[in-house]
């Protein structure tokens, strides 16, 4: 049964997807050869006749319900349990008939962990233990394929999503930095829009620039200076 992406939010994306990893499947597949070899070898020393034929049903029967209960069950349990890391949380999917499921959010995770044992290490396994805020504080991921590195890979993703709610908390943009002062808001090249100023009031010119002929004093640069004293000898308000 494929991931159903319908459950991921808009901008949520998936970055790992994972399944047990495949020594979960060493141990019914000699399961599968043994009873193989079993059977092959009783219908050879079966009887004829009819009561052959009776021994023969049996045994197939016999060995259906050995294959499917130590063999084809564990394979689907294996196929049908999804580990999946996203942008914003862990999902666990378990179950053939019977669905389990949590989402783990990735702003109520406390702490991530793995442990490996020497097989671990050889076959490149673990499990990843997961302490979360909540009800359910603790969830177990066992026989996690490098269990090492997603545990880095988890970590990464906790720090990400908590830069992203920050920005998000000071209204910047969720999605990173794209304004000049890394903000994400406004994003590079957009338009600004100027807004007509309230009725009455005269459009804003700058600041007034200096009359020519007068300049204060330390301001030689000033066209005009010294062709004026000062303070000027205009009174104010001016006489009209």
């Amino acid at each position: 049964m494929p991931y159903p992406e319908k459950v991921l939010a808009e901008d949520e994306e998936v970055v790992k997807r994972l399944h047990p990893h495949w020594i979960t499947l060493v141990v019914p597949t000699l399961w599968f050869l043994v009873i193989c070899a079993a059977l092959g070898v009783t219908i050879a020393f079966l009887p004829s006749g009819t009561t052959g034929e009776v021994l023969l049903i049996i045994v197939i029967v016999l060995a259906l319900v050995l294959a499917s209960w130590l063999c084809f069950i564990p394979a689907l349990h294996w196929r049908t349990t999804h580990y999946v890391l996203t942008t914003h949380r862990v999902l666990i999917r378990r179950g053939i008939l019977h669905h389990t499921g949590r989402d783990i959010s990735l702003q109520r995770i406390n702490d991530v962990g793995f442990s490996q044992t020497l097989w671990d290490r050889i076959v490149k396994a673990g499990s990843l233990t997961i302490e979360s805020a909540g009800e359910h504080g603790q969830e177990t991921l066992i026989n996690i394929p490098r269990s090492d590195e997603i545990q880095q890979l988890l970590n990464q993703l906790i720090e990400q999503d908590h830069d992203r709610r920050a920005r998000v908390a000071f209204g910047g943009s969720p999605y990173g930095p794209t304004g000049p002062a890394g903000s994400g808001y406004p994003p590079s090249g957009y338009p600004q829009q100027s807004y007509p100023p309230p009725q009455g009031c005269p459009p804003y010119q700058g600041s007034p620039q200096p009359q020519s002929g007068y300049a204060p004093p330390g301001y030689p640069d000033q066209p005009g200076y010294g062709t004026q004293g000062y303070p000027p000898t205009q009174p104010y308000p001016p006489q009209h």
